[in-house]
């Protein structure tokens, strides 16, 4: 039994809430269990430096705890500097992302995700990555409707999932209590076709076999169709 009750392949509740912020181009607050994740998207008229003259766009993000966010408080990024882990989830955010999206049809300007988590209780990377797709097709319905864009620039859903290896057992949707103990971690990221995007996976406390990797691929697509249903959903 797991410490939440849940079955080995259940993932926790999922909500998503749109237009949460007044400002913003595309915004929705994702809740995933107790993991809730703001996120908005802004969209700017020029692209990256690197990008200019090719016509293309660009898909980028940016991913912050507050402070209070986790058990005990942590000091802001700001003020000490950012850590290594934030660089490589607000890049896998990123990443990912961009892999939804035709940037022929976006055309040369850039879309900054930001991903502000409000509580943490595992899964954040996640829950920023399926909640940045939906302010993100928020974002993409604004340039359509005011004519800027003229062909939709999202290619596919875009959703991610933690699985591991728990008490020697192939989990789905690790919380807090699992992730800290998981002998083997990993975050999947999927398309709504059901394509993979990225996988990160690691022992860290056994190694692992090839056929848990594919139980933990099956459990990996399972949760991201869930999580598909949400963000069409929420987007209905």
């Amino acid at each position: 039994m797991r410490p939440s009750g849940r079955q080995l392949g259940d993932m926790r509740p999922v909500t998503i809430e749109t237009g949460v912020t007044r400002h913003a181009e595309g915004s929705c607050l994702i809740k995933v269990g107790g993991t809730h994740v703001l996120c908005t998207a802004t969209i700017e008229d020029r692209p990256p430096h690197f990008l200019k003259g090719t016509g293309l766009g660009w898909v980028t993000a940016e991913y912050g705890m507050l402070p209070r966010a986790t058990h005990s408080r942590m000091p802001r990024e700001a003020k000490k500097g950012q850590s290594g882990r934030t660089q490589e989830i607000q890049r896998l955010i990123g990443r990912a992302l961009r892999a939804g999206v035709d940037r022929v049809a976006l055309g040369e300007r850039q879309i900054v995700l930001d991903c502000d988590v409000i509580q943490a209780d595992g899964g954040t990377r996640c829950a920023s990555i399926t909640g940045g797709w939906v302010a993100l097709r928020l974002a993409f319905d604004k340039l359509m409707k005011a004519g800027i864009v003229t062909s939709d620039p999202m290619l596919d859903h875009i959703a991610a999932v933690s699985c591991g290896i728990y008490a020697g057992q192939p989990i789905l949707d690790l919380d807090y209590p699992e992730d800290s103990e998981a002998g083997v971690d990993g975050n999947f990221v999927l398309t709504g076709a059901g394509r993979l995007v990225e996988v990160q996976m690691s022992a860290e406390g056994a190694t692992f076999s090839r056929d848990q990797m594919s139980t933990l691929m099956d459990l990996a697509e399972t949760g991201c169709q869930t999580l598909v249903a949400a963000q069409k959903a929420a987007l209905a």
